[in-house]
């Protein structure tokens, strides 16, 4: 079954803006960019809510991640950092006593945080920062980051010791740390009510020929983008048609932690699930179609049933056929042939 909102544009060259977290979306990025007439223009709405400052230095996992995916610098094996790698300075500061083994900062990676730093001291904005970092890596999209204010996402964790019997880390602490091996209680994303879109994000949206949600966390990647006042209203606002793809396969994740957080935020963990908590924007939600994997087909007709396209599809990305694959699945599904 498909629709067709809107009609394919004319022009050569189609605008998509892609919602994204790190690994995730990055290596969807890398499919959608194999996608004839549909990776030439391509903005990236990245979440920055996984920040954090360590060292006096501010760090954009998120940001950096497809940054490095797309400009050849990512280490392919853990899907972050860059590649060829080396610790010495991790291992100066743990000589020092002075390190965060949970957090550890490679040093070609180092000298990204500096700059970024050095910049945003300067006064430069974090959307001007990006800008200028992107210059040498050149990812062939246009990376937005999804404010210019400070956000962090924490979660709070069980503990027996603390008066109240939980406790409140920061969500890379969680991931990191924790492995996200105990129950989060909560999940708060702390600035975000005072946040603004930063430059560019909202027309990103607004003046798209469509927009993608790949397979990214939905409760801290593509959660928090949402979250930022504005952000909403403009997907609600875009005459273009609106298209996720679940990161939940079999009734779990295939990266990360999304089954914890979902758990936490009382989302049903499948595909079916996420789709129902985004909704469908014929009923005042965020999606016109969403894709589920093949092993979940028999969840289909309950996702149709809230009012959006949907169909099963291979939803692996294995290489970057396959995730070229799903990328043209998406566009299809809404009825945008490649």
């Amino acid at each position: 079954m498909t629709t067709s909102p809107s009609s394919p544009p004319d022009r050569a060259r189609r605008r998509v803006t892609v919602l994204s977290g790190g690994v995730g979306g990055a290596r969807f990025l890398q499919g959608l960019a194999r996608v004839p007439g549909w990776g030439d223009e391509v903005t990236v709405v990245a979440n920055t809510a996984d920040d954090l400052w360590m060292h006096g230095l501010k760090i954009c996992p998120d940001l950096d991640t497809v940054m490095y995916t797309l400009g050849g610098g990512i280490d392919p094996e853990r899907g972050w950092g860059r590649t060829d790698e080396t610790w010495h300075a991790k291992e100066e500061l743990a000589a020092y006593g002075v390190e965060e083994a949970w957090f550890g900062l490679g040093d070609r990676d180092l000298a990204t945080h500096l700059v970024r730093t050095r910049m945003l001291d300067a006064g430069y904005t974090l959307s001007a920062v990006t800008e200028a970092l992107c210059a040498r890596w050149q990812p062939g999209v246009r990376l937005l980051p999804m404010t210019d204010d400070r956000v962090e996402t924490h979660v709070a964790v069980p503990d027996d010791q603390a008066p109240s019997g939980k406790r409140v880390v920061h969500f890379q602490e969680y991931w990191i740390r924790l492995r996200a091996a105990v129950p989060a209680l909560a999940v708060v994303p702390v600035g975000i009510d005072a946040a603004t879109p930063a430059a560019g994000v909202v027309e990103a949206i607004t003046e798209a020929d469509v927009v993608l949600l790949p397979p990214s966390n939905p409760v801290v990647s593509i959660g928090t983008i949402l979250g930022v006042p504005g952000v909403r209203q403009a997907l609600a606002a875009t005459s273009a048609p609106v298209v996720g793809l679940s990161p939940i396969v079999a009734g779990t994740h295939v990266r990360g932690m999304a089954h914890q957080l979902l758990e936490s935020i009382g989302v049903e963990v499948s595909a079916a699930g996420v789709a129902e908590h985004y909704g469908a924007r014929s009923a005042g939600g965020l999606l016109d179609g969403w894709l589920v994997d093949t092993v979940d087909a028999a969840l289909v007709e309950r996702v149709r049933a809230t009012g959006m396209a949907c169909d099963a599809v291979p939803l692996m990305m294995t290489d970057h056929d396959a995730t070229a694959a799903m990328a043209r699945a998406a566009l299809a599904l809404v009825g945008l042939g490649a």
